[in-house]
């Protein structure tokens, strides 16, 4: 039996779920997410609480079972409180800029940079090197970081470029720590 699976998913007070065919509806104070459910699980509605149940031990049932329980914890989640993934930006020039719903990151290029945010994505921008990333969907709020970071991945030799906060970027010594050859 999955350890994750078998936990019920508790749903607080404002938030609705609706469960008809193959998918989820979670609707709450934030927003509204929806899911499709794997054929290989079951879920039911037990007064204030969501169970997961896989339909056979086969080993596509027991890998839908996790995985089906997370997602809707997820999404219920997402509708109380939301997500947030926050960027941190190093070296000398590099900003970050709100412009509406888009944000405009000087990284050394010889360009601006303009990354405009997907619906249901809202950007805060913090002085002028940390960028918030907040939204109800977890996953999206996830590749959006990513993809932000990509623009400037941190490099190794100075540790210029855009990180997650907190993140430890392990420097190389470069020429000057290379030992000579005799």
């Amino acid at each position: 039996m999955s350890r994750i699976g078998k936990l019920p998913v508790a749903v607080p007070a404002g938030v609705n779920i609706d469960v008809t065919g193959p998918l989820v509806k979670v609707k709450g104070p934030k927003g509204e997410l929806q899911q499709p459910i794997l054929e290989f699980v079951t879920v039911k509605l037990e007064g204030s609480e969501l169970v997961v149940e896989r339909k056979n031990d086969g080993k596509s049932g027991r890998s839908a079972h996790g995985l089906t329980r997370t997602l809707i914890q997820n999404m219920v989640v997402g509708v109380t409180t939301g997500f947030r993934k926050s960027l941190e930006l190093q070296g000398v020039g590099y900003r970050a800029a709100k412009a509406g719903n888009n944000l405009n990151l000087s990284l050394g290029y010889s360009h601006p940079v303009t990354y405009e945010a997907p619906s249901g994505i809202t950007f805060t921008v913090e002085g002028t090197n940390k960028i918030h990333v907040d939204g109800i969907d977890k996953q999206k709020v996830g590749q959006v970081a990513a993809e932000i970071r990509d623009l400037r991945p941190p490099e190794p030799y100075k540790g210029k470029g855009v990180r997650y906060e907190g993140e430890v970027v392990r420097k190389k010594m470069g020429k000057a720590g290379k030992a000579s050859k005799k």
